[in-house]
């Protein structure tokens, strides 16, 4: 999180929005980390505290697999809250992780949580163009842009 807020520059704003305290001191830490301002906010997914059209670019970080476990109304608010909250044009990016097999879920220590595939929550809200951006390191990158 504090490697992609670094990222806006001076005239950008980052902000992030967890579901917990504990998850906003983690992010905090990781801003201060990555020598990062970002205002941190506590509020649940499906009404986010900040204003309509303001955002460029939404990333929602699903590798604790936090998207998977919503109810489906839960999922379906959150992607309606992204889209309200991006300028039109904006793009949302969702990091998921990829569910391990083989060899490779034996020997791994990286906890996933469980497996959601956004794409068609995002195309059945407005979002188009989306695809998969590309998987690396066990994790799945994918792309909407709100019309």
């Amino acid at each position: 999180m504090g490697a992609i807020a670094a990222k806006v520059g001076l005239s950008g704003r980052a902000v992030t929005i967890v579901p917990d305290q504990e998850s906003a001191a983690r992010a905090q830490r990781g801003a201060a980390e990555a020598g990062a301002l970002v205002d941190v906010h506590v509020a649940p997914p499906s009404k986010l505290p900040v204003e309509d059209s303001v955002f460029d670019l939404a990333v929602i970080d699903d590798t604790g697999g936090f998207f998977g476990t919503l109810r489906a109304e839960d999922r379906v608010a959150l992607v309606r809250e992204t889209a309200r909250v991006l300028k039109p044009r904006g793009r949302v990016i969702i990091i998921g992780a990829v569910p391990r097999g083989g060899l490779g879920a034996l020997f791994t220590r990286a906890q996933s949580g469980p497996s959601f595939d956004p794409e068609p929550s995002l195309t059945a809200d407005g979002f188009r163009f989306v695809r998969v951006l590309g998987e690396r390191e066990g994790l799945k990158f994918v792309e909407g842009v709100k019309t």
